[in-house]
């Protein structure tokens, strides 16, 4: 295993408990990188997603951003960023904004 192998495997995927002991990400499953916002450096598991979902980006739950408990934060790809087919991180989502 390479180092950046290494960095991967400790890196959190959302929607893991905090207390997990194994937070991290698996060798075969395909992650999105969370790019800033609140939950800035997470991964999103996004194994077994159409492109078109992958176009169009999420909410995601999070107690974080501006609108607190029950609030979304919005992620999305840029057009036109490469990605990258098979396991590991294969693209990355980037803060949009946040909604209630």
């Amino acid at each position: 295993m390479d180092r950046e192998d290494e960095q991967l495997l400790r890196r959190r995927v959302y929607g893991t408990d905090h207390d997990d002991p194994d937070p991290g990400p698996l060798p075969h499953r395909t992650y999105a990188e969370l790019v800033g916002g609140p939950l800035d450096g997470l991964l999103l598991d996004i194994t077994g997603w159409r492109t078109d979902e992958v176009d169009t980006g999420v909410a995601l739950a999070t107690e974080l951003g501006q609108f607190g408990p029950g609030g979304r934060a919005l992620y999305d790809p840029r057009p036109g960023e490469p990605r990258s087919s098979g396991p590991g991180v294969s693209c990355r989502f980037y803060h949009s904004g946040d909604t209630p």
